[in-house]
């Protein structure tokens, strides 16, 4: 009788351990289940996090601030109209000299005295002359061209090859172009540069040489 119920205690125990054992080995399962979940979850928590990091990243990097336009200028015109002056034409009278503000004079009003041409060309017209640039991006140098011979040389129709002609054109669509250069002064001659040559004055003789394309040509005045 002590045999079996030895027998029967060993069993006993025996069953007991191997419930423990498969119990200990169910208990890994989920945790490796749980592990491989966790661990293919991981990446993709990482991936999106680099994303977003890299959308900032490009989204700082492309981020731009827009370049401040030059503040407007109102001064009075023709019969105390107020004129508006903007962009580059606004920066150039703002920076202007006594003596070119002088011989300027006051702004002429109306829309054919000022405004944008067909070739994007900015300008505005003064009693004494006219302030012009090649367009009206912020940034873009405007000059100014007082009356006189050489503006009345700039403003002779020419044709392309810049001879005087009554079919040609004037002015920043003529072949001299818009100037690149206010009118300076040296001695007794002065000269303005435009895109594709130079108009120069000899104030004491009165000549006027008009250059097109480095070839001296009529200069079209009487």
């Amino acid at each position: 009788m002590r045999q079996i119920a030895s027998r029967r205690i060993e069993f006993v125990a025996g069953l007991i351990a191997v419930i423990v054992v498969a119990a200990a080995c169910g208990g890994d399962a989920t945790s490796d289940d749980t592990a491989s979940q966790v661990s293919s979850a991981a990446p993709a928590v990482s991936e999106s996090a680099a994303a977003t990091s890299g959308d900032a990243t490009t989204g700082t990097a492309v981020e731009t601030t827009p370049e401040a336009q030059p503040a407007a200028v109102k001064i009075a015109g023709e019969r105390d109209e107020v004129v508006t002056l903007a962009g580059p034409i606004a920066v150039k009278y703002t920076s202007a000299t006594d003596a070119q503000k002088d011989a300027l004079g006051q702004p002429l009003t109306g829309d054919h005295n000022a405004g944008t041409r067909e070739n994007g060309v900015v300008f505005q017209q003064f009693q004494g002359g006219v302030i012009i640039a090649k367009n009206d991006a912020s940034g873009t140098p405007a000059y100014i061209i007082t009356s006189g011979k050489i503006r009345d040389a700039w403003n002779t129709e020419r044709a392309l090859d810049g001879t005087p002609s009554l079919t040609g054109k004037n002015g920043s669509p003529g072949p001299l172009g818009v100037p690149t250069s206010d009118v300076t002064t040296d001695g007794a001659v002065q000269e303005a540069s435009f895109e594709h040559g130079k108009v120069t004055e000899n104030t004491q003789t009165g000549e006027v040489t008009v250059t097109v394309n480095g070839r001296t040509v009529p200069s079209g005045l009487k």
